[in-house]
């Protein structure tokens, strides 16, 4: 008999570059998506792509400036944010 353990992934720390969003995760493994997943991130500055905090003890990502948040699950499973009013 085999007993699977559910662990929640949780980011420990980030990093923004000009094409993607990458998260090194508590357990060792590194995700990463397009930068252009986020339209907010897309259209933001280095400088706002720089300002985050990692939210929800590692669940997400905050960028406060320009009201975006992405989270651990939403990475994992292929997400991206979609423009308000676009289907």
């Amino acid at each position: 008999m085999s007993i699977a353990a559910s662990v929640e992934a949780r980011i420990q720390t980030v990093s923004v570059t000009e094409d993607t969003i990458a998260a090194q995760l508590v357990d060792g493994r590194t995700i990463s998506v397009p930068l252009v997943w986020s339209w907010r991130l897309s259209e933001a500055t280095p400088d706002q792509r720089a300002r985050f905090e990692i939210i929800g003890s590692g669940t997400g990502i905050r960028w406060l400036e320009i009201d975006e948040d992405i989270s651990v699950e939403g990475m994992l499973h292929g997400v991206p944010a979609r423009r308000p009013g676009k289907r």
